[in-house]
């Protein structure tokens, strides 16, 4: 199976690095977050990739052009256009896969399990699975009646809702979902399955993190360095 990236937006969010360099190669320690990404699929027996390419893409074809890594048994960067929305530039690599595969954005890091998530799809009978995550929240919550404050609750990420968590598995059928103008694939393609009944939720409990912003990129390599990092290892449940 093959492995699809989207890498190809402008990142704005985090425009102190992206003025430079596309948000894929972001560094997280010494390599970008998209060797990690990749390097993590890889534990799992994934060794075929196809990015998504767009906002300055040859930054990250020159990367994986001199990189030395052997899990990684072929790296296409195809150029899905610089202003394409994510439902476009999936439709554009429609002839680089050929049976179902991952799907995935280039700035998340997780430690779902990449085998259990594949075996759900498999069992939903689905068009495409998505992993649910509770993302940890930023700050605590207020409580207010009129101008007083009445509760203040506390860091939970077991009260946040679930969320969409950007890894999927997807049948090749979900190119006929594509066939709408520069559509994304978020708002337009997933809403199209979920009102299908195609559209399928792994809840994932553990590790899931972001990266949109320099305080994400920070704590991404406090955990990195601290020889910590969830996604550095096959053990996960």
């Amino acid at each position: 199976m093959k492995l699809v990236i989207l890498a190809g937006g402008f990142g704005t969010r985090i425009s102190e690095e992206t003025d430079a360099i596309p948000k894929p190669m972001v560094k997280i320690g010494s390599k970008p977050i998209i060797w990690h990404i990749m390097k993590y699929y890889s534990f799992f027996g994934i060794s075929e990739f196809i990015i998504c390419g767009g906002y300055k893409m040859n930054i990250i074809k020159n990367f994986f052009k001199n990189l030395k890594e052997d899990t990684f048994k072929s790296v296409q960067v195809i150029n899905t256009g610089k202003n394409s929305n994510t439902g476009e530039r999936l439709r554009r690599v429609k002839n680089y896969v050929d049976e179902t595969f991952f799907l995935t954005y280039g700035d998340g890091l997780s430690n779902v399990n990449i085998d259990k998530l594949l075996r759900f799809h498999r069992k939903k009978n689905s068009i495409v699975s998505l992993v649910a995550v509770k993302p940890i929240p930023h700050f605590g919550k207020l409580v207010l009646k009129g101008d007083k404050v009445i509760k203040f609750s506390e860091k939970n990420p077991k009260k946040e809702n679930w969320i969409n968590g950007g890894f999927f598995v997807c049948e090749h059928s979900i190119f006929k979902f594509l066939n709408n103008s520069n559509c994304s694939f978020e708002s337009y393609t997933l809403d199209l399955l979920s009102k299908k009944k195609k559209l399928s939720a792994y809840k994932h409990k553990r590790f899931w993190y972001c990266m949109d912003t320099l305080r994400d990129k920070r704590y991404l390599n406090l955990l990195w360095k601290s020889k910590k990092a969830p996604w550095k290892t096959k053990n996960v449940k």
